[in-house]
């Protein structure tokens, strides 16, 4: 239309531009390209500038699509912010949503349904290392279809996952051995937080009336002897132990993509697991930090409790058959009498 009105009524650049509202140094401009190139001046040209100084380096954009399908064939997280943290420790800076621009530019990002807004949660976490621990367990299957309960125990502050192991069953004994073999080697902390689950509090057994005898199972004793802290969930409010809760969903979608047959295997698979997960893979709630870098950052708490750590122990035995059980006190054996009503009993010494 600017082109025709120069070319065919005869009228200059000023007057088409005043006519029809825009420069007229466009008119200007259209009225010359179109001497130029002809009738292909009309069609529609491509507004990209020739040159993007600031664009991604194609080498960069191949690398975080071959990051992003890596760690999804590994079962690690794979967002935007482990790939720009993992980057940067190759020396590549590139912000967060930059990543997410070239995965879902290169079909990498599946679109997800509206989640609750992060604004209505209700945070909280411990303000030091070893000041309360979390502990769940959960099943997996193995590749015949074998049932397998793996339990774990999650520092509250830095997410640090101090121990995960794998069980036919877990148990009240499984419990206490592994938070003591985690205790062992962090140092024991001031509280713990579990579900309601009979091997870590009877205090709901027979409808919130307890055990009856007025006495706790062995996790509940050890603790107190030790003078830790135990806190128990609502009960049906899973949310109170989110963080022990999420870190399953991360275990289980790193152990679908991997195929295991026998207990050890699944042993070794966590054991790798948790060294990726605390030295590894970055945390959103800690900065982009690592759970291991979180941990050690400052000094641990400890139980009020704490002097008389060493003074006491809880362990299973069973009553032999002539009504006896065997203790060692002060660097002696000592044989007490429990009766042989009782021969062949499991009891807690």
């Amino acid at each position: 239309m600017l082109i025709k009105a120069v070319t065919v009524q005869g009228m200059s650049y000023g007057q088409v531009a005043a006519r029809y509202g825009v420069s007229k140094s466009l008119v200007h401009k259209l009225h010359q390209r179109w001497l130029a190139e002809g009738d292909s001046a009309f069609a529609p040209r491509s507004r990209r500038p020739r040159s993007s100084p600031g664009r991604t380096p194609d080498d960069v954009r191949v690398r975080v699509l071959a990051l992003r399908d890596a760690l999804i064939a590994g079962g690690h997280d794979a967002g935007a912010d482990t790939i720009a943290t993992l980057l940067a420790r190759e020396h590549v800076t590139i912000s967060r949503t930059t990543v997410w621009r070239i995965l879902t530019a290169g079909g990498r990002v599946t679109p997800q349904p509206q989640k609750r807004p992060r604004s209505s949660w209700l945070r909280f976490a411990a303000d030091r290392p070893n000041e309360l621990w979390q502990s769940d367990f959960t099943h997996v299957r193995l590749a015949d279809g074998t049932d397998i309960e793996v339990i774990g125990w999650l520092d509250d502050h830095s997410r640090y996952l101090l121990h995960l192991s794998a069980h036919p069953r877990v148990t009240a004994r499984t419990v206490t051995s592994t938070f003591t073999q985690a205790a062992l080697e962090h140092g024991h902390p001031c509280a713990t937080l579990t579900d309601n689950g009979m091997v870590y509090t009877t205090r709901l057994a027979r409808g919130g009336r307890g055990r009856g005898d007025g006495g706790g199972n062995a996790f509940e004793t050890l603790l107190a002897d030790l003078g830790i802290t135990q806190k128990n969930g609502k009960p049906f409010k899973p949310t109170t132990q989110g963080k022990i809760e999420r870190l399953w969903q991360t275990l289980k979608r790193h152990l679908d993509a991997r195929d295991v047959t026998m207990i050890d295997e699944l042993q070794a698979v966590l054991d790798a697991f948790r060294d990726h997960y605390n030295n590894v893979r970055p945390h959103r709630a800690l900065g982009r930090a690592t759970p291991a870098t979180a941990y050690t950052r400052i000094p641990k708490a400890s139980p009020t409790g704490a002097a008389g750590v060493d003074t006491w122990r809880v362990r299973y035995d069973t009553v032999d058959a002539d009504g006896k059980i065997t203790i060692r006190h002060s660097g002696r054996l000592l044989h007490l009498g429990i009766g042989r009503a009782h021969a062949r009993t499991e009891i807690i010494a």
